[in-house]
């Protein structure tokens, strides 16, 4: 079986689309921009190249990006201090702080000092109990893309079992929770992988839904799928390559070789979850701002 290839860029491209019409609406109507904040400390290269790519697509969709940096020698009370000014602003919708922290800031507590109705990556207390319990709220935006890739593949999640593995509070846990609540696009049987389960294959086999997000090559490979399974791979792991430029090429966390020719459809890495991530963002911003999504 040869499996279908799920273009996150495609997706991306076309939801990002739908966020801009939804953003022009809304300035025509009310006269609202929305506005994202995006706290960043520190000179992390990783993270000033995603902050980059935000404000690219924020501009892209019409809404108004600002960016805060700090120096890695921000003080905790300095970086918290910074939410609770952007809470107060009526030109801000949304505060994005840049993970991770330098080290001696608490991620908890400035995560923790974002107002639930500015909170667009859904990482606040809040909005994660609201997850849980299937109220209205800002998902977080990984997960969400997640189940809009699944979506997209044309299964029909309600009824399926779906295995997640890995269980980190920005990926694993909420995409398990999202996958099982009541309601369209959900509904799934769920089981939750780790590094405690002895044997993941003898859940992988039965799923017809796997979410691989251990941060790990190799974790899933084809013998490890039940045929016909759809495939999310938000693993992001550099390989030494001498054949290429930089040096290395990305990888996922599923053996793409073998684990496309058991499933039906699967993302590629990079092209997959990644460009779903910053459009959720975008997503949440816009509802925030009080806008919906265009049609």
């Amino acid at each position: 079986m040869n499996a279908t290839i799920i273009d996150g860029k495609r997706l991306a491209a076309d939801t990002r689309a739908r966020i801009a019409r939804g953003v022009a609406a809304l300035k025509e109507e009310k006269g609202t921009t929305p506005g994202l904040a995006v706290v960043l400390v520190g000179d992390n290269p990783a993270s000033i190249s995603y902050v980059t790519a935000k404000e690219k697509a924020c501009a892209e969709a019409g809404i108004h990006s600002r960016e805060i940096r700090m120096g890695a020698d921000a003080s905790e009370a300095e970086v918290v201090k910074t939410v609770l000014q952007l809470n107060s602003d009526p030109a801000i919708h949304g505060i994005l702080v840049q993970l991770p922290l330098p080290k001696g800031i608490s991620e908890k507590k400035v995560i923790d000092a974002i107002a639930p109705e500015k909170d667009v990556d859904g990482f606040t207390p809040v909005n994660v109990g609201r997850m849980l319990i299937g109220e209205d709220c800002f998902l977080p935006c990984t997960p969400h893309g997640i189940v809009k890739l699944i979506e997209v593949t044309g299964m029909d999640i309600s009824g399926k079992h779906a295995v997640v593995i890995g269980r980190s509070n920005i990926v694993g846990k909420p995409v398990a929770a999202l996958l099982a609540r009541k309601g369209p696009h959900a509904n799934a049987t769920v089981t939750l992988c780790h590094t405690g389960t002895p044997d993941v294959a003898a859940y992988t086999r039965t799923a017809d839904i796997v979410v691989v997000a251990a941060g790990r090559p190799g974790t899933l490979t084809g013998d490890m799928l039940k045929p016909g399974a759809v495939v999310i791979d938000v693993g992001v792991n550099r390989i030494p390559d001498a054949s290429r430029p930089k040096g290395f090429r990305l990888v996922g966390d599923a053996d793409f070789e073998s684990c496309a020719a058991v499933a039906s459809a699967i993302t590629p890495v990079p092209g997959g979850v990644g460009p779903m991530t910053i459009t959720m963002l975008l997503w949440n911003t816009l509802l925030a701002a009080g806008g919906k999504i265009g049609a």
